[in-house]
């Protein structure tokens, strides 16, 4: 049968608290990144974003923390058939931190978790079958279930032509050698343990781990013994990971010295985090061995991923995407701090984004009602009643949508804080603007406080929105202020994991012709702004559109694209609009605000139309505007 499936790992899953602090103590961390963890995890996920097919096989708890991890798999492209929902028993957590280039503390918090509950009836044939391997990793041999479970899974990838591979993956503390507080060691001797693994061995053809893991494997703290030890029990490929010294494999016999197997080239990278980078040096080493590379590229594409993982924060979210990989692959290290080199992160950070959820949005039709001041200056608006209409708004919004992929809010914080907040977790993008309304130079939203530090308050789901009147002839001071602030707020963006939006107007400040905002879009990456989507005034003609266009892919060919806004427009004008600027693959679509509910808030505010009468002509007017977008997209197809 065809593969449908080039990886299953099977094994742990957990949440993983990273301190944000670096160079202190746990005790003194104060606050804490989020992200999925557990070695099989990571290296599903790891495998994913190198364009494998991947899947896991875990448990996770039937909690908040569980749908976390079930929800950020499928972000990552990763299939969670294989993920059960335990309704007796929490995820798992690891507290983890960065105290210096050697110590790096971590407390995993694992009694009688979720994905330690894993058993042989959680392992489908079926589901087997449709892989070209299988990964186990070590831990969860230490338990009874769990081993019966990794045993039967290994069994059946075997009977149906998988390939499979072990990731020895020894952490004493899971093995009950080491005490809570001990998480951070790599290497107590254990003859039970080594009876256990070697009982195992022969059943992979890949087996991958740090010198110590060898040990522990060949029950010998000589390397070349402990491999010998291995070889007598198994005839996989063993590759023995040498940290700065790199990975070496051997097919056949062990000779004498490390320094005689196969090898890949290394990157002098400044090491940051050990934690999580064997995990990231599987996935590249899995990319490799599944394509049929041989040992020396294979190790390549392994040494690569390793590096970004130790010179990054968190273990999932340092993994390269295979766009990331061959990029540095062809550019090389530029400098060994590779977080810091500009121009690796924007590839790293634009070729691993993922929606919330699991939205597609190459469509984007934004229902944008995130205006202030043309609110407060209708009659009978109060704060409360300017609120209570826009989570009409949002009614409105989530009627047209009906669940579908493709469909957005730009909603405000200031008075629309109800709907922003009920519209988390619907499934609608939700785009939230930073600018105080109409200001030039270009002022931000007092609450983000003069550093945008109040960002860290934002769900991740939250995207960053700026308007900025600007325009190519603006005098230089003007043009600095406003940079200035649009680069601020970039960067405090970036910092929080929150994608940007920039919109620029410049048919407000003065006139404008076909290279008026691509003058713009250059001006902007030129102080290194780089969006992750550009909201851009209607262009009437298709030569303005395209020199918008090629000024954004001159800079940044992973932007998300262009959404068009309204204007106020009247509906035969926006199509108009439409119809030019849906014959440009870029342009998503558009984020229309006061056609859909201008008429509609000034009746409702006076009294005049009930909220149910409200919501269903704002809905009628979106899902028009939504028709004749949807249609100018299809008429440019069939032009095309």
């Amino acid at each position: 049968m065809t593969k449908t499936l080039d990886v299953i790992t099977i094994g742990r899953s957990s949440v993983d608290l990273y301190g944000q602090q670096v160079g202190g103590r746990l005790e003194d961390m104060g606050s804490f990144a989020k992200y999925i963890g557990g070695s099989p995890t990571n290296i599903a996920c790891g495998t994913a974003r190198l364009g494998l097919r991947s899947a896991v096989i875990t448990r996770v708890g039937d909690e908040h923390m569980g749908r976390f991890i079930r929800e950020q798999l499928v972000r990552e492209g990763v299939d969670v058939r294989g993920v059960a929902s335990d309704p007796e028993r929490l995820t798992a957590l690891v507290l983890l931190g960065i105290r210096d280039e050697e110590q790096f503390p971590l407390i995993f918090y694992r009694e009688n978790c979720a994905d330690m509950a894993l058993s042989e009836a959680d392992i489908d044939e079926g589901f087997i079958t449709e892989a070209r391997s299988v990964v186990a990793t070590g831990t969860h041999l230490s338990h009874p279930r769990t081993e019966a479970a990794v045993l039967k899974a290994l069994a059946l990838a075997r009977k149906h032509g998988a390939r499979t591979a072990l990731d020895i993956d020894y952490r004493p503390n899971l093995w009950g050698l080491a005490g809570h507080g001990a998480g951070e060691s790599r290497f107590v001797e254990s003859a039970a343990v080594t009876a256990k693994l070697q009982s195992t061995l022969h059943l992979f053809d890949l087996i991958v781990g740090t010198e110590e893991e060898f040990h522990i494997a060949g029950g010998s703290t000589d390397t070349i013994e402990a491999l010998r030890a291995v070889r007598e029990v198994s005839t996989a490929t063993l590759v023995c990971k040498r940290g700065a010294a790199g990975a070496v494999a051997f097919e056949g016999a062990i000779p004498d010295s490390l320094d005689d197997g196969e090898t890949g080239p290394g990157f002098p990278i400044e090491v940051f985090n050990v934690l999580g980078a064997g995990d990231g040096f599987f996935s590249g080493l899995m990319k490799g061995w599944l394509d049929g590379e041989a040992w020396p590229r294979a190790l390549e594409y392994a040494n690569a991923c390793g590096a970004f993982a130790v010179s990054r924060h968190g273990c999932t979210p340092a993994y390269p995407s295979l766009a990331e990989l061959e990029f540095f692959l062809k550019r090389g290290v530029l400098r060994p701090d590779l977080r810091n080199d500009a121009e690796l992160e924007q590839v790293h950070r634009a070729t691993n984004r993922r929606n919330p959820g699991a939205g597609d949005w190459s469509t984007m039709r934004v229902f944008a009602f995130d205006h202030r001041a043309q609110l407060e200056e209708m009659e009978g608006y109060t704060p409360a009643r300017g609120g209570a209409f826009k989570e009409l708004c949002l009614q409105a919004a989530l009627k047209v949508a009906d669940g579908q992929s493709g469909y957005g809010i730009l909603c405000d914080d200031r008075i629309g804080r109800r709907a922003l907040h009920r519209a988390s977790g619907t499934g609608l993008w939700i785009g939230r603007p930073c600018e105080w309304p109409g200001s030039r130079p270009l002022q931000l939203e007092p609450e983000l406080g003069p550093d945008c530090g109040a960002l860290a308050e934002w769900a991740r789901e939250n995207v960053v929105k700026v308007l900025c009147f600007c325009h190519p002839e603006d005098d230089t001071d003007t043009r600095a202020a406003q940079e200035a602030t649009v680069g601020r707020l970039f960067t405090a963006a970036r910092r929080n994991g929150l994608e940007f939006l920039l919109e620029v107007i410049p048919s407000k400040v003065g006139p404008v012709d076909d290279d008026t905002t691509a003058t713009l879009i250059r001006q902007f990456y030129a102080i290194g702004v780089y969006p992750d989507w550009w909201k851009l005034e209607p262009m009437q003609t298709a030569a303005a559109w395209r020199n918008a266009i090629a000024a954004i892919e001159a800079h940044d060919r992973h932007t998300r694209g262009i959404v068009v806004l309204g204007l106020d427009a009247p509906e035969a004008e926006l199509a108009a609009s439409f119809e030019v600027a849906a014959g440009f693959d870029l342009v998503r679509g558009f984020a229309v605000g006061r056609t859909i509910f201008g008429a509609v808030a000034r009746d409702w505010l006076k009294g005049e139309v009930s909220d149910a009468e409200a919501v269903a002509r704002m809905a009628d007017r979106f899902s028009r505007l939504c028709g004749i977008w949807d249609e100018a997209r299809r008429a440019a197809a069939e032009a095309a």
